[in-house]
């Protein structure tokens, strides 16, 4: 097995800016704290983060490229309209589809509450920490891959 640090590709939605602020705080800790190493990019919102992954792939020429890994951030909270649901949706289907089509290991940290209250406890890194526990996610995925032979960069 490549024993080569994991290279991440942090994809940041700050739509919520000290919700998206309190998440990479998590996720970096996590990463750091595993050794790993990271890149990071920002996208106008939890909608736009699947494409901004199949870029990043696609300019390998559809290969893992320099990343072993990808997390996305974010946060959608209801409003009052059913534009909250296609996000949520799309998003959440958009990274999954490219994790199975090109067998890429991703960290899900797209947020979705009903408040901001609600949000602020789960990115919160005294309580629920989602940014941490994406990272240590990723990471996982990243060593499952290398455990079936899958590799590194």
């Amino acid at each position: 097995m490549n024993e080569t640090k994991p290279h991440i590709l942090i994809v940041e939605s700050r739509y919520y800016d000290e919700i998206a602020e309190e998440l990479l705080s998590g996720t970096v800790a996590a990463l750091d704290a595993a050794g790993a190493t990271y890149e990071r990019i920002e996208v106008p919102g939890a909608f736009e983060i699947p494409a901004a992954v199949r870029f990043a792939v696609e300019a390998s020429g559809g290969e893992k490229g320099p990343f072993d890994g990808y997390v996305g951030l974010g946060c959608v909270i209801r409003g009052e309209t059913t534009h909250y649901d296609y996000v949520c949706q799309e998003s959440a289907r958009g990274l999954q589809n490219l994790a199975l089509q090109y067998g890429i290991a991703i960290g899900y940290g797209v947020l979705t509450t009903e408040n901001r209250d609600q949000a602020w406890v789960r990115a919160d890194r005294k309580q629920g920490d989602k940014g941490g526990y994406v990272a240590n996610a990723c990471l996982s995925m990243i060593a499952l891959r290398r455990q079936f032979g899958l590799g590194s960069k």
